[in-house]
């Protein structure tokens, strides 16, 4: 009797979500809604002194000066001037919102609501990812619901990060899309490949560390398409990233007489990162109230910036790292080890409970990998597996934080959800093998 009751719910389960599935409409504005009403009625966690922006952290910094002087400036403790240290969207986005706004709670609430909002519209766009990879709209349905419904862990600010996370992993979704389609037609037209050279170029204002993705995935290309009009059309794509980044790059090299991709501080991050003081975690540094060599923190820090400026202050970083790896390539190792641990089964220490979901998440997404990839073609593995494996890359070499999974996080939950559908099958003696994309 017990097994013929499991068995009419798992039964009942796979209707649910066959019906869900059934219309593109219906799991869009499903998933959204409930995405959306969660999060947004969990603002009510913050409180309004704390929704007011500030210039505590560069993010806000920047933001405030462009709100305030138009300037892309002083994300550090004291003025530096001109910085390049952020890619300009996710500032430029904020500043916007503090110009209509101004530095009130109100401005802060509507910052949060398009965080959530472009976290919404991601997850709502899952089914349909899904069945463009060839995974199902099932399998996009049950990750949907369950990003969704998690909204109701945890703090509401692990849910908000403020660099662009929800934009760069929509922007990555869509790409990879277009790519997929090409590898499938195996040909693409000229204003197609312009289009596609445009998205990747703003991806890389909001995000650079998609940078990987893209190589990875144009590598791919030049092996897949056979056809010799390929490598006209890889120059068309190169054309708009071009076009698309020129006038960020034109201002950076009008301002620091410096050729260099998008943004400035990779030196930087990497010496926080690896030193005789550094942890694996930001968490864990902050625990032990570590002194950051960073201008953010340090008035002699950013003192040093000026008279170098903010260019060779960032090579200079950067050699100082590079200098302490290869004298502590042990030590090396061992954080590295850490940071890939953290990023995949983390926060590692942490709240037992968020360290349980995300490494729960990644077996099912392993789990999902392992089930489905037999059954797709080899394109759609590819756009699977790429940004998996390559946009973490950078996040191993810097100290962790939780917010560096998210662009990536709605490929695992689509892999989690293959995993889970597939449970459901298997519960009530069916589906033994996935369903084919409708």
């Amino acid at each position: 009797m017990e097994n013929l009751r499991e068995i009419r719910l798992f039964d009942y389960m796979r209707a649910v979500v066959e019906w869900i599935a059934g219309s593109a409409w219906r799991y869009f504005t499903l998933i959204f809604l409930l995405s959306f009403a969660i999060r947004v009625q969990q603002l009510d966690e913050i409180s309004r002194r704390s929704l007011v922006p500030t210039s505590e952290r560069e993010l806000g910094a920047i933001a405030i000066s462009l709100a305030r002087s138009g300037e892309f400036a002083n994300p550090y403790i004291i003025p530096t001037g001109a910085t390049a240290h952020l890619p300009p969207i996710p500032p430029l986005i904020d500043s916007l919102i503090y110009r209509a706004f101004g530095l009130t709670s109100q401005a802060g609430y509507v910052r949060s609501l398009f965080i959530i909002l472009t976290a919404s519209v991601l997850y709502g766009l899952l089914p349909w990812f899904s069945e463009q990879f060839g995974t199902g709209r099932p399998a996009g349905v049950i990750g949907g619901l369950i990003v969704a419904i998690g909204g109701l862990f945890g703090s509401i600010w692990d849910k908000l990060p403020g660099h662009g996370e929800f934009p760069t992993g929509l922007i990555m979704g869509l790409l990879l899309v277009a790519f997929l389609q090409r590898w499938q037609q195996r040909n693409g037209s000229w204003y197609g490949s312009l289009l596609l050279g445009l998205g990747i170029g703003i991806g890389f204002l909001v995000q650079p560390a998609l940078l990987p993705v893209i190589f990875g995935c144009i590598l791919f290309e030049i092996w897949w398409l056979k056809n010799p009009s390929k490598w006209a059309h890889l120059g068309v794509m190169t054309l708009g990233i071009i076009v698309a980044c020129l006038p960020w790059g034109w201002r950076n090299y009008n301002t620091f007489e410096e050729i260099f991709f998008i943004r400035s501080n990779f030196g930087l991050e990497l010496r926080i990162a690896n030193n005789a003081k550094s942890a694996a975690t930001f968490e864990l540094m902050n625990s032990t109230y570590a002194v950051y060599r960073h201008p953010r923190a340090d008035a002699n820090e950013a003192r040093l910036l000026i008279e170098l400026g903010e260019i060779e202050y960032m090579r200079q970083a950067g050699r100082e790292a590079v200098s302490w790896i290869r004298a502590h390539p042990a030590e090396f190792g061992w954080l590295t080890a850490q940071r890939f641990a953290n990023l995949w089964f983390g926060p590692l220490p942490g709240p037992v409970k968020n360290m349980i979901g995300v490494f729960a998440l990644t077996v099912f997404a392993i789990a999902g990998a392992w089930k489905s990839f037999p059954r797709l073609a080899i394109p759609q593995k590819a756009v699977l597996l790429i940004p998996l494996v390559t946009y973490p890359l950078i996040y191993y070499f810097v100290a962790y934080l939780p917010r560096y999974r998210t662009p990536i996080d709605w490929i695992i939950y689509i892999l989690a959800g293959v995993a889970i559908w597939y449970l459901i099958g298997e519960s009530i003696g069916i589906n033994r093998q996935l369903p084919e994309t409708s």
